[in-house]
């Protein structure tokens, strides 16, 4: 099978290339912004650099290549620029988005669609799939009406929603709640934490597998895939700092109103995955074996 995905320069899709040339035979077409970040030689991946904010470039590439599945991983994730850039939102989550169904309308193609736990608004969490959407920021307009682009396209689909994405970038640079967590605790700085929200974090490489479970079998509809932990931003570092063996005094604990952001967060999202695991299979790590795998080999004082 011909896999092409968007945004492979990222976090998630450094991790999706990695799984798909590990553990299978799939061709892979990496598209992504600029060069490369791939230091990986392998005669089944082949990168192309891609605008997905134009329609013609896009069509024509996906009609040159005839992928038979699609996993659309780029976007504009940062709920605070989203919101201070509504027109560069629009443009790479909802424009590009429906370039792309377009695009793989035209060739057939399977599209996998990711997307997120803002679409919710954060009162009645955690969220199975047929819960209504209803965001409370920008950010979370954007997927809902990507979201409505892709189910509404009469494209074979599947949209697979995370939430609170963690793991090492496996080139270049990328801060997560463990990794910001780590640094400023390493330096000895105080930081603020937020108590009063609630999410079910995903380890980068359980999404990825979740997606490779989806395009493998084809699964068709929508997919919660995420951890299964219950966990606030303040737990979440207070058992980063314990297993790192890193002065959780440093950690003060605070409520989401002593902060100002552009976006308004949703309290309270989370995912119920049993679609997931009944459907597709889907086992996700704990959020101590996530952080296991990120540091292997903790050592007193945090030094790894």
């Amino acid at each position: 099978m011909k896999i092409l995905i968007t945004g492979a320069n990222g976090l998630l899709g450094q991790h999706l290339v990695k799984l798909l040339l590990d553990t299978t035979a799939h061709d892979i077409i990496a598209t992504g912004k600029g060069e490369p970040r791939y230091v990986v030689q392998d005669s089944r991946l082949h990168y192309y650099a891609l605008d997905i904010t134009d329609g013609m470039e896009v069509n024509l590439l996906f009609e040159k290549l005839q992928p038979a599945t699609i996993v659309h991983c780029a976007a504009l994730t940062q709920a605070d620029e989203c919101e201070l850039n509504p027109i560069k939102a629009w443009e790479i989550n909802v424009t590009a988005t429906r370039f792309i169904v377009d695009a793989a309308k035209k060739i057939n193609a399977f599209l996998i669609f990711i997307s997120t736990d803002f679409v919710f608004d954060g009162i009645n969490g955690p969220y199975k799939e047929t819960d209504t959407v209803n965001p409370v920021s920008y950010y979370g307009s954007t997927k809902v009406t990507a979201e409505k682009a892709v189910a509404q396209s009469g494209l074979p689909y599947a949209i697979a929603r995370t939430c609170l994405l963690y793991g090492n970038i496996l080139v270049g640079t990328r801060s997560n709640v463990i990794s910001w967590v780590k640094e400023n605790l390493e330096q000895g700085k105080k930081i603020k934490v937020v108590s009063d929200q609630w999410r079910t974090p995903t380890y980068v490489e359980d999404l990825a597998k979740g997606i490779l479970l989806i395009a493998e079998k084809k699964a068709t509809g929508l997919f919660h895939i995420s951890g299964e932990d219950f966990l606030s931003p303040y737990d979440m570092a207070m058992a980063t700092a314990a297993y790192l063996h890193l002065d959780a005094s440093l950690i003060e604990k605070v409520d989401a109103s002593v902060f100002t952001q552009p976006a308004k967060r949703p309290a309270t999202t989370g995912f119920i995955i049993d679609k997931a695991k009944n459907e597709l299979g889907y086992e996700p790590l704990s959020f101590r074996e996530g952080m296991i795998k990120m540091y292997p080999h903790p050592l007193k004082g945090g030094n790894l």
